[in-house]
């Protein structure tokens, strides 16, 4: 149950947003760019980044959301649950983990990054345009999860529905989609 009076249960994002959206209309530009836009990782890749940091934060709805999302665009349903309980042995590309870590601890620890936690990301193959975009990812899913979270939004079963049927994969407002 949501935390506002205005909100009924089951409340959605679109309802949170809706009283904002001008503002959100800016959000939603710079999320579709980021998280659809061409860049140095797929959009499968984006998706388990924001999956991962929505469930290291318990944010049930975004969690959700966005192993759909990941789902949708191709990654395996068993990796969600195995990369938050060990990314050692997860099963995802090696050249990966290092992300993740470094997503982990930007979300868990921030003031404890170091630059070798950089210099992993990089002798994985990745650029630094590469961290970049994962660090935005992370960073916009921190701020996500907690706006989710501070209004007393929840997953619910038929959320699932509505997610597919009305956000789809766009992060665009309702009239820009």
């Amino acid at each position: 149950m949501s935390f506002f009076p205005s909100l009924n249960e089951g409340a959605t994002l679109d309802q949170v947003q809706a009283p904002f959206k001008e503002m959100y209309r800016h959000w939603g530009r710079f999320s579709d760019a980021l998280m659809r836009g061409p860049g140095p990782l797929t959009v499968a890749e984006r998706e388990l980044i924001a999956a991962y940091t929505s469930g290291l934060n318990a944010c049930s709805m975004c969690y959700h959301d966005h192993t759909m999302a990941a789902t949708e665009f191709g990654v395996d349903p068993g990796v969600y649950k195995a990369v938050l309980d060990d990314i050692d042995t997860a099963p995802v590309e090696a050249k990966m983990k290092p992300v993740l870590r470094y997503a982990r601890k930007l979300t868990q620890t921030p003031t404890q990054l170091t630059a070798a936690d950089a210099k992993a990301v990089f002798d994985a193959g990745w650029s630094e345009g590469a961290l970049h975009i994962a660090i935005m990812v992370c960073a916009r899913f921190n701020c996500i999860n907690r706006l989710v979270m501070g209004h007393g939004l929840q997953y619910t079963p038929a959320y699932g529905d509505v997610w597919r049927d009305h956000h789809g994969l766009s992060y665009l407002i309702p009239e820009e989609r």
